[in-house]
């Protein structure tokens, strides 16, 4: 299933993407897409019910705004530098164990919104990552069961603000974290329609040039691996999103160094998981 959601911001309803495309509502079955529902068997109340009703159901038109397919979860984290020519590209290491941060949900926004610029910012940067949503409470799971805890997968731009994340001080959060730093979908594919998470291409473009092409063969430390580390040191919960990294070609890499203004379009997209867009505007009160 394609799981989406539908509607002005702060007001989504939950919705489904069909093999035809078509997006029908959700809502008299499922009240939103978050952590009581992938945590109460949701998934599997929904497919029964698509399977005898989805055909019929009512069709949303397709001026709707799409939202994040995943309400706020209980957080968002992050692993930096899982590709080792990103990790190149920036003068890293390559990692010996997942460098974690968080994203906070707040960042959240839907495939199509607006990237703002923050204020005071001049080094805003681009990421597009494969990321996990867990199914099933998950703590000191082993790599072999680490699937059982997923309840699919969802295209991510960790949007970047490269002068918060190094030369403020502390964590990369703050250059993680400002609003709209986190557009996610179109959808939600459950791990179903995505059988293998090793070989999915990826890639993004800035106003049609192409910056990163990438694939999830490269990732430093796979799915099942990051989703059985993190469950050492936290419970992830039904709902909860982990962003797997991002490959080479950011801005930061680049010589010299290039950053989002202004009027510059971002389009990416994961194989499987559809692709996005957004229109990067300034910060305004």
């Amino acid at each position: 299933m394609k799981l989406i959601r539908f509607g002005e911001l702060g007001n989504e309803s939950p919705g489904l993407q069909l093999d035809d495309g078509r997006v029908v509502d959700t809502s008299s079955v499922v009240n939103d897409y978050n952590e009581e529902f992938f945590g109460s068997d949701g998934l599997k109340k929904l497919q029964e019910w698509a399977s005898a009703n989805a055909n019929d159901a009512e069709t949303i038109s397709a001026d709707h705004r799409i939202g994040s397919p995943i309400a706020r979860p209980s957080k968002m984290i992050c692993i930096g530098l899982n590709f080792s020519d990103h990790a190149a590209e920036t003068g890293a290491e390559t990692p010996k164990e997942p460098v974690i941060f968080s994203k906070a949900t707040s960042a959240l926004s839907g495939p199509f919104d607006n990237i703002i610029i923050p204020k005071g910012s001049e080094q805003t940067d681009w990421e597009v990552e494969l990321a996990i949503v867990i199914g099933n409470r998950a703590s000191y799971v082993s790599e072999s069961e680490a699937e059982d805890y997923i309840a699919g997968y969802v295209l991510h731009n960790d949007v970047s603000e490269r002068s918060f994340q190094k030369d403020r001080g502390g964590q990369w959060t703050k250059g993680k974290s400002s609003d709209t730093f986190a557009p996610m979908g179109p959808f939600m594919a459950t791990k179903d329609e995505i059988p293998n998470t090793d070989n999915l291409a990826m890639w993004l473009t800035v106003n049609g040039e192409k910056m990163q092409d990438g694939n999830t063969a490269n990732l430093i430390f796979n799915v099942p691996h990051v989703v059985s580390y993190l469950s050492n040191f936290m419970s992830l919960l039904p709902g909860d999103v982990i962003s797997t990294g991002t490959p080479a070609g950011v801005g930061m890499g680049m010589n010299p160094e290039r950053y989002l203004k202004p009027g510059d379009v971002v389009e990416l997209g994961i194989d499987g998981l559809g692709s996005s867009r957004q229109n990067v505007v300034a910060y305004s009160n």
